[in-house]
């Protein structure tokens, strides 16, 4: 991605059940207005800041930033949201973890110095799109930029799932679910199921079985251009979960099919961010 043209509006997207992020907006937004830059609060925050608002759906095609104030999962929503639209997002870290709100609101203030000076830098990451079929019909369509999850109902025995690559017979998974993410996602769901941590800026896919019955199906790393489908064989319930946030009730036979979108999600790097040390800091490497 070129670097974008000097930022002359900027949406403001926040978690709406947290105080310190409605704060948090409202302060933002004054800031941007006494340097001549326009802010765009999405309708929730606004309420609460006590500014005028505009809806969500709408930022993507005003603003030429969009700043998320919460944690991983209000960025996640944000994501499927503006990744068509190209928008680089600053996600600012009010919640626990943080893998992809990377920026601590203690960095707020000078990362938007560099996001509105045109020296800021973004991250390029993947997103997937996700096809339910029925009776050879598609009757959804998603794009994700961690994962999807297929897998069992609460009293479900294991699932079988006949698996494809580019239209190549695969496995019969039996297991209790499969995990497809993107290098994003591997720290997420996949990474406590066993799958490796991959880093964000490659281009593959990942898939990792949950509890497979075979302990010889093991985590498999796809080139960007393989085409992955799963038939659900089972007669039990089985769910469709896309980022952890949408969800769907499968029948047997329905197919999912996923593969690398042609949209990205772009996001704003934090002058003081490294990697590396993010993940000794969030998952403790090195402590006793």
């Amino acid at each position: 991605m070129q670097q974008p043209p000097k930022v002359k509006t900027v949406g403001i997207i926040c978690k709406h059940d947290k105080p310190e992020a409605w704060e948090a907006a409202g302060e933002l937004a004054a800031w941007l207005g006494e340097r001549g830059v326009e802010a765009l609060l999405d309708r929730g925050a606004a309420v609460h800041a006590g500014l005028p608002g505009t809806p969500k759906d709408e930022i993507p095609e005003k603003a030429d930033v969009a700043v998320v104030l919460g944690g991983d999962g209000t960025l996640l929503s944000v994501a499927r949201l503006v990744g068509q639209k190209g928008l680089p997002i600053v996600g600012v870290n009010l919640g626990t973890l943080g893998f992809l709100t990377t920026v601590p609101l203690e960095q707020l203030y000078p990362t938007m110095e560099t996001v509105l000076s045109g020296q800021y830098k973004v991250q390029e990451r993947i997103m997937l799109l996700v096809s339910i079929k029925r009776d050879g019909k598609t009757i959804a369509q998603h794009h994700v930029l961690n994962d999807f999850v297929i897998n069992k109902g609460a009293l479900a025995r294991i699932i079988d799932l006949d698996t494809y690559i580019d239209g190549d017979f695969l496995t019969t998974f039996k297991a209790d679910g499969l995990i497809v993410y993107t290098p994003t996602g591997s720290t997420g769901y996949s990474l406590s199921a066993g799958g490796p941590i991959v880093h964000p800026t490659l281009s593959c896919v990942g898939i990792t079985p949950i509890c497979p019955h075979t302990l010889t199906n093991r985590p498999l790393i796809l080139p960007d251009s393989a085409v992955f489908e799963a038939i659900i064989k089972s007669e039990e319930d089985v769910f469709l979960t896309l980022d952890g946030q949408v969800g769907f009730l499968l029948k047997p036979n329905d197919s999912i099919v996923g593969k690398v979108a042609e949209q990205k999600m772009y996001t704003v790097m934090s002058p003081q961010e490294d990697y590396y040390s993010m993940l000794r800091e969030k998952l403790k490497w090195g402590e006793r």
